[in-house]
């Protein structure tokens, strides 16, 4: 029988953190390094979670032969950095949403995954925890006929530092990359095919960056995608997707899905509900999965489908004349 998968991780913050905790939790995965640019703070990582090894540089990580999967905790600016790194050392990685700064950087790591030929995946918890799984189920069996509309909130409200990433532009901060791209990647999982229009509003902080906005997304056969995202302001997050026979309800779609229903003729005929647990697990378990299945991809988050969603976010931001530090990065 195969052992434990080793896993490395890269950056210390604290999804990094998160994401220690689930796999401390697998009775398959093995945390056996982290690194970070300052040593100190690896080791202080590596005492709190349990970590084995502890590295400063993300290069002594990817030398480490003994890793075979590293996931990628650090901000988006340096997403294509660390995954082109780690996937030339033969790793498999696990990249942390949203999965690049724009599409042309998608489109590299894709190319390197595929031309060391391992396995590489947007870390997009939505797609694999179980009760979103069966609000596919219910759209791919027509419960609520012909999917026509999808509209999705993912906002939070917190008083952010002005060095903090996720509004600071130099690290791709903003809520198009940190909280957008849920509402975005769920559309595109209801839907399974690319808009043919992507138009959206947002204002722009005084930090730079996008503290709020809204994207709408129009497909080949009429259906539409209404979508918001903001990192400043409060409101409920949750989903809901309308087709000609009824609709669903996806309840806290972007913390951990407490609860879904499915209502026909107005009427609730189906509610199932799930638990509160660190939904992060189940991203690691997709990918253990993978790997002993020997796929280089996840039929859950497919890597053609992550660069589409950037295509989305692209199209999008252009008329807003928002510039992310690292849009013109070079070829790596």
């Amino acid at each position: 029988m195969r052992t434990k998968i080793k896993w490395g991780i890269i950056g210390t913050g604290n999804i990094s953190g998160k994401f220690a905790n689930a796999l401390n939790m697998l009775p398959d995965a093995d945390l056996a390094a982290v690194a970070s640019r300052d040593l100190v703070s690896a080791k202080i990582f590596a005492e709190k979670h349990t970590v084995q090894k502890a590295y400063g540089t993300y290069q002594e990580l990817a030398d480490d032969p003994d890793i075979e999967v590293i996931y990628i905790g650090t901000p988006h600016t340096f997403h294509l950095e660390n995954s082109v790194m780690s996937m030339r050392k033969g790793k498999a990685v696990l990249c942390e949403k949203a999965f690049a700064i724009n599409a042309a950087e998608a489109r590299k790591m894709v190319r390197v995954a595929r031309e060391e030929n391992v396995f590489l995946m947007e870390a997009m918890i939505p797609r694999h925890v179980p009760l979103l799984k069966k609000v596919v189920q219910w759209v791919n069996e027509d419960r609520i006929g012909e999917v026509r509309m999808v509209r999705a909130s993912r906002c939070a409200r917190r008083d952010f530092a002005p060095e903090a990433r996720q509004l600071n532009p130099e690290l791709g901060g903003g809520s198009l990359l940190d909280v957008g791209v849920y509402v975005i990647s769920f559309a595109s999982q209801i839907f399974n095919k690319k808009p043919i229009e992507s138009i959206g509003l947002s204002h722009i902080g005084n930090l730079g960056s996008d503290e709020q906005g809204v994207a709408i997304l129009k497909y080949d056969r009429g259906e539409i995608a209404d979508l918001s995202f903001a990192l400043r302001t409060e409101a409920v997050d949750e989903a809901y997707i309308f087709g000609t026979e009824g609709y669903i309800k996806v309840h806290e779609l972007f913390a951990v899905p407490k609860k879904v229903s499915l209502y026909v003729n107005n009427v609730e005929v189906e509610m199932i509900e799930g638990s509160s647990e660190n939904a992060l697990n189940y991203e690691a378990e997709e990918v253990m999965r993978c790997l002993k299945l020997g796929l280089k991809e996840s039929p859950f988050m497919p890597l053609d489908e992550s660069i589409q969603i950037m295509e989305i976010m692209d199209t999008i931001r252009k008329p807003w004349g928002l510039v992310y530090s690292n849009d013109e990065l070079g070829n790596i």
